[in-house]
């Protein structure tokens, strides 16, 4: 029986980390690909057909953080997992601002990369790809053109801001639990720091709720979140 095709990439400037990590995601069943500089990971995320890229942050030639910038400075929405030794919480969130969808710190155990790799993959197999208008206040979100508008203005989101916002659009008025948002956006179980959340509920206000406009989401502390119109005077 033939190999499965590509669907992975591993970046990694380390061989021996690269060949264990590829053979345990192929015994795993997936096609692997391997790449050792920024440089050569970007000519390889450009040719398409990727379903994840495996991305450590400290490359020869430029950084895992300026890779993921450079892919979404271009348009490519490839999910990224970023290896990284940096554990700070600045760090983290510099790695998120480039785009990462998430991240994994060394030493890590194998346990958890493949945890990881498959809620990811579950993750891509849910993403809604049908054309659909939704609705709540001001603000619309055509699901084809994966295009966000509140009042007159267009609002870029990344791809995983795009993916909690809708999942909060789908159930308006409703709280949603922690849990259940981290499950539904990256993938179930959800392995990791449950802080992502809190992460990306901040970026999503920064552009969703310019100074002047009313509050859409909501903290219900030690719950979860809710999509809702401000009262008046709140």
């Amino acid at each position: 029986m033939p190999p499965p095709p590509p669907n992975l990439l591993i970046v990694d400037d380390d061989p021996e980390l690269r060949r264990f990590l590829r053979g345990e995601l192929e015994a795993e069943g997936h096609g692997v690909e391997t790449a050792g500089t920024g440089q050569q990971a970007l000519t390889r995320i450009r040719e398409g057909g990727l379903e994840l890229v495996l991305l450590d942050w400290t490359l020869p030639d430029f950084s895992g953080v300026e890779v993921c910038r450079r892919m979404r400075a271009g348009g490519d929405t490839t999910p990224v997992l970023m290896l990284t030794a940096h554990d700070a919480v600045r760090e983290r969130v510099e790695a998120l601002d480039a785009g990462a969808d998430d991240y994994v710190t060394k030493p890590f155990s194998i346990e958890e990369l493949l945890a990881r790799v498959r809620a990811r993959l579950r993750r891509n197999c849910t993403d809604d790809t049908a054309g659909e208008v939704l609705e709540f206040v001001d603000l619309t979100v055509n699901t084809a053109a994966r295009e966000v508008r509140r009042g007159g203005r267009e609002i870029r989101l990344t791809v995983r801001e795009y993916d909690l916002l809708l999942q909060l659009l789908r159930r308006p008025n409703r709280v949603q639990e922690r849990l259940a948002l981290l499950e539904a956006v990256w993938g179930s179980p959800f392995i990791g720091d449950d802080n992502l959340l809190d992460v990306y509920i901040r970026y999503l206000r920064r552009k969703l709720e310019l100074p002047g406009e009313a509050r859409l989401i909501h903290t219900v502390r030690g719950v979860g979140f809710v999509l809702k119109a401000q009262e008046p005077g709140a």
